[in-house]
Parts: structure tokens; C-alpha cells; sequence
């Protein structure tokens, strides 16, 4: 908040518009949708993924926008406005957010740190797969042998907390709309960079056309259980990938003026998210080609999900270039860098936001202390069982928690707020109208699939403990990050507001049109 009682405004138009891109483009789009694309029919996943963002993606992002808006508030204030009962639910979104995501992000940032000041000698030596997990991570048997504490790992951390912190210190149009207008620039250049030199290499271009653009479209079939697993992945791939559920959008938009194109914005943030996932594919799909072909080995043996993506095929690859192999591994995690501290940045912004909202304390004491907290909280995941359980948290919170939130929200506004109610809204703020088609989109279509995730991921993980874990450590780990982020969300819920915060605050200043 400004010293005055008036809340902070983006300073443009744009500076919202990048900032919320730049929490919606993060490493999921460069290592998740590229091997989801591989694994689900190439071309042909690009169709449930499209139908994807314009079911649920696009209107979700509008209902988001448009609470925030609405109601000038972070999350729980947005909702105990609608409904006092409601409120946990907006504690709810932020605290996984922080709690269950911002933690071990941070660490993998960490990590791309790490690589980096690597990549200058390529330091990760000829077998990249045994320097990742047993050099570099140490990785642990077991969840519970925590081991000791990785301090090249922990240094990345604390670097990119600092970095969070001194961006979020400063109000959102001095400091989160600042760094974004630095750092999306920065990160199309570069990719675009990436993905220029990557298409050219030896073997990519037969990777793009064979694994990544070819068309498989018996792989998307609704009439067999492997095309309806592809539809639910695609969905879901949307869901992750805009940063919806978390409490975001809500608060970023929180900060708009009166006069603002809520639908066009939306939408030009999905669409643009979405073009970054595809277009860094190619890079993605080039070099591991180059890789696969200068190895002489299948393409299916050379690619990898996740983490072993970016830290095992990539360095890997990278080992493999003839020339300027340092300027390449340089580009690769800087890319990753600058992607992953433009998604932190909004992850405590929207935590930070309604500590603020609720306590009335300045902004640089909410900001100072929760990145406080949120360094000594990753420290577990510096650990040599840091990555385990990383993965356990990760499952839970992408198949349980965010998605029971997106499925109750949906609920909250478009049932007891009644979704009529949120589109006169956006429409009377002016810019593209939103057509009655939104009001089927939130009250049925997004929840069904959103519940249809749900009981995939419970059919999935009651047919076998996930990734091999025992049941004692998905309980404690998985389902106490539930657990404790519900309980510490009912406790903030119970704690009173300040007389009249619960009256929604409208500013006479904010009348103009963002340019």
C-alpha cells in the first residue's frame, strides 16, 4: 500500500500486461509442455491444447481478473466480500501458492543459477546424469534422509530470494512492473535467440518435423481411455501453465484502474503464454535432435521430462556443439533464469498482498518478512532429499490443491456471486464485451473437467503410491502440505478485519483508460 489510504496502480497498461505474462511464462513452458507435446501425439496435442485454453484457460483467466478488479483486493479480502464463509478459500490460494510452490521454486532457480556459472566451463564434466544426481545434488534413498544441506544450492537460493525481495520491496508500479519490463523483453530476445541457433543445428530440423510437429491424431481419440487421458493432460497442462489457482491474477488485477479492457487483456495473456510454450518447443526439440543425432542414438532415448530436461539432456546436448558451447549453455540457463524469477516475484506478490490487506502493515514489512520466512522454509529442499521431496509436494499440489481451488472458485463466483453479476462487470469497464458463452464456460464446462482431473488423479494414485514413494511419505509430505496450508489458511480466516475493510474501496482517481 502507498503511505496514503489509496491502493497502488500499474503505472501502463503494458507493465500489467508483462507483469502477468511473466507469471504465467515460467520453466514449466520450456521443460513441461515440451515433453507433454512428445508424449501425446506431437501436432495432434495441439488441438485438445487450444480447445483447452478457450474452454477453461481464457475464461478463467477473465474470472480472475475480473474479481480482482471488482473487488480492489487480494484474494481472501476479494472473497469474504462475496461471502464471509468463503474466506479461507482465499487464504487458501496464496498460501499453497507461497508455501507449497514459491519454496521449492526458489531452489530450482537455484539450481539454474548454479548451471549457469557452470555452463562457463561446462563444469558438469562428460556424464551429466551422474553429476546432476550424485554430484551435485547428492540425492538421497530416502525422503526421510534429509542428509546434509547442498551450500552451492542454498547460495542460489538466497540469491534469487534476495532478488525477489528487493523487486517486491517497491510498489507494484515501481518495482513488479520495472522488473518486468525489463525481464520480458529480456526473455523473447533470448529465447528467440535459442531458438534460432537450436533449429540450425544438425538433426534438428528431421526432430521438429518427426517428434514434435507430426500429427498423430488417433492419440487424442475420446473413444479410447489413451486420447481421454491426453484431453485431461492438456487441460491440465493450461491449468499450470496461466497461473490460475493461485491467487495471481487476482491480485495483480487488483491493482488496475476503473477503466480497463478486462477481456482483451485476458486474453492476450493466455494467447501470448501459449505462443511462448509452442515457439520455445522448437528449441527444445532442436537441440535434443542435434543430440540424439551427434550420439547416434533414438530420439525417444534422448529426450526427458522435467528437471532431467533441463539439467541432464540439455548440458548434455550442449557438451555435443562443435562450437560456442559455453555462449549456448550461457543463453539455455539464463532463459530459465529470468522465466523462473518472473513467476516467484508474482507468487509472493499474491501472499504478500493479502498479509497487507488483512494486517494493514506496510508493504516492505510484509514483503521483508515472508521472503524471510520463505528462504528458511527452502532450506529443506536444499537438503540431499531436497528433489524427493520436491517431487511429492509438486504431485499433490498440480493435481489436488490448485485444482480444488480453480473447481470451488468457479463455484464462489459464477453460482453465489452468479456469473451475470462478473460479466456486467467487465463489460461496463470497457474494452472487447464478454459474450453470454462465458457464463456456460464458468459455471459448467471448466469445473466438470476441472473435477474429471480430480478423480483421475485419485483413480491414479489409489491404483499405486506415486513415483514409487512409501504411503508414509506422500502422507507426511503431500498431505501434510495440504493439511498445514488448509489449517494456517483458517487461522488467518478467523483473525477480524479492520472496521470498513470490508466495504469494497473505490478510487476517483482510477476513471482513466490504462494507454
Amino acid at each position: 500500500m502507498t503511505a496514503s489510504s489509496q491502493r497502488a496502480i500499474w503505472g501502463s497498461k503494458i507493465g500489467f500486461l508483462l507483469a502477468a505474462i511473466g507469471s504465467a511464462i515460467g520453466l514449466g513452458n520450456i521443460w513441461r509442455f515440451s515433453y507433454m507435446a512428445y508424449e501425446n501425439g506431437g501436432g495432434a496435442f495441439l488441438i485438445p491444447y487450444l480447445v483447452a485454453l478457450f474452454c477453461a484457460g481464457i475464461p478463467l483467466m477473465i474470472l480472475e481478473y475480473a474479481l480482482g478488479h471488482r473487488e480492489k483486493a487480494s484474494p481472501p479480502l476479494a472473497f469474504a466480500r462475496i461471502n464471509r464463509l468463503w474466506e479461507p478459500l482465499g487464504w487458501w490460494m496464496p498460501v499453497v501458492a507461497f508455501f507449497g510452490i514459491n519454496l521449492f521454486y526458489a531452489v530450482v532457480i537455484g539450481w539454474c543459477m548454479n548451471y549457469f556459472c557452470l555452463s562457463l566451463n561446462l563444469g558438469w564434466g562428460a556424464d551429466t546424469e551422474a553429476f546432476f544426481f550424485k554430484t551435485f545434488l547428492q540425492t538421497s534413498n530416502s525422503p526421510f534422509n534429509l542428509g546434509g544441506i547442498r551450500w552451492p544450492i542454498l547460495g542460489g537460493t538466497a540469491l534469487a530470494w534476495f532478488i525477489c525481495w528487493a523487486i517486491c520491496y517497491r510498489e507494484v508500479n515501481r518495482g513488479i512492473e520495472k522488473a518486468c519490463l525489463f525481464f520480458m523483453p529480456l526473455l523473447v530476445v533470448l529465447t528467440l535467440i535459442l531458438v534460432g541457433w537450436s533449429v540450425r543445428l544438425d538433426g534438428a530440423m528431421e526432430a521438429i518435423r518427426d517428434f514434435y510437429l507430426k500429427t498423430d491424431l488417433s492419440r487424442i481419440s475420446l473413444l479410447t481411455a489413451g486420447g481421454r487421458k491426453v484431453w485431461v493432460a492438456a487441460f491440465g497442462q493450461i491449468f499450470f501453465t496461466l497461473s490460475l489457482g493461485f491467487g495471481i491474477m487476482i491480485t495483480y488485477a487488483s491493482y488496475l484502474p476503473k477503466k480497463t479492457d478486462i477481456t482483451g487483456t485476458a486474453i492476450t495473456t493466455c494467447l501470448v503464454n501459449c505462443a511462448y510454450s509452442i515457439v520455445a518447443g522448437f528449441a527444445v526439440f532442436g537441440t535434443i535432435g542435434f543430440m540424439a543425432k551427434a550420439k547416434g542414438v533414438p530420439f525417444e532415448e534422448a529426450i526427458a521430462s522435467g528437471p532431467g530436461l533441463a539439467f541432464v539432456v540439455y548440458p548434455e546436448a550442449i557438451n555435443q556443439l562443435p562450437m560456442f558451447n559455453q555462449l549456448f549453455g550461457v543463453l539455455f540457463f539464463l532463459v530459465l533464469i529470468v522465466a523462473g524469477i518472473s513467476s516467484m516475484i508474482s507468487l509472493t506478490e499474491a501472499f504478500s498482498c493479502a498479509i497487507c490487506d488483512k494486517f494493514m502493515v506496510s508493504r516492505r514489512k510484509a514483503v521483508s518478512i515472508i521472503c524471510g520466512i520463505g528462504l528458511i522454509g527452502s532450506i529443506v529442499f536444499t537438503t540431499q532429499a531436497g528433489l524427493l521431496i520436491l517431487d511429492i509436494v509438486d504431485h499433490f499440489i498440480n493435481n489436488y490443491a490448485l485444482i480444488i481451488g480453480g473447481i470451488l472458485e468457479c463455484i464462489l463466483v459464477a453460482w453465489l456471486l452468479k456469473s451475470q453479476v462478473m460479466r456486467r462487470h467487465v463489460n461496463e469497464s470497457g474494452g472487447v464485451r464478454l459474450p453470454s458463452l462465458w457464463d456456460i464456460c464458468v459455471r459448467f464446462i471448466t469445473p466438470v473437467i476441472l473435477l474429471i482431473m480430480v478423480g483421475g488423479a485419485l483413480l491414479g494414485d489409489f491404483s499405486g503410491a506415486y513415483g514409487g514413494y512409501s504411503v508414509k511419505a506422500l502422507l507426511l509430505f503431500g498431505g501434510g502440505m495440504l493439511f498445514g496450508t488448509r489449517l494456517l489458511s483458517f487461522i488467518l480466516s478467523h483473525v477480524p478485519w479492520r472496521p470498513g475493510k470490508m466495504e469494497a474501496e473505490h478510487d476517483p482517481s482510477d476513471e482513466h483508460l490504462l494507454t
